[in-house]
């Protein structure tokens, strides 16, 4: 397994996510694989759409992730292939945990891409 991050999560600093992964990091973040990109986030705790990236996919939670890999993997896998990362939004999440983030990463894996994750809310 390669130690270079193939996945960027972007959520608000000290939201819910960013609290839990920062009392229990998963251990694709704690190698490296997975970074975390603090976002300053809008009214209500909400971000704003992505600067950058090709959006394929969006989802309701990151439970998304694990209930149906490979509709995350033809999503990336589809992507056009441009100096655009492909980008996930995840309307809302609690906590990223790391069979989610594994089904993210195997599909970065697998498009040989960097993928962004960007969750656009706490739930």
């Amino acid at each position: 397994m390669t130690s270079e991050a193939t996945l960027i999560v972007q959520l608000a600093r000290h939201g819910s996510v960013d609290r839990h992964l920062r009392a229990d990091p998963p251990p694709s973040v704690v190698s490296g694989r997975v970074v975390l990109d603090h976002v300053a986030a809008g009214p209500g705790g909400r971000l704003g759409p992505p600067a950058a990236g090709e959006i394929v996919l969006s989802v309701l939670s990151p439970e998304a992730f694990a209930r149906d890999p490979q509709e995350v993997r033809d999503a990336v896998g589809g992507a056009e292939e441009s100096d655009e990362p492909p980008v996930i939004l995840v309307e809302a999440a609690e906590e990223l945990r790391e069979d989610e983030l594994d089904a993210v990463l195997d599909a970065a894996d697998r498009a040989h891409r960097v993928v962004i994750v960007r969750v656009m809310a706490d739930a």
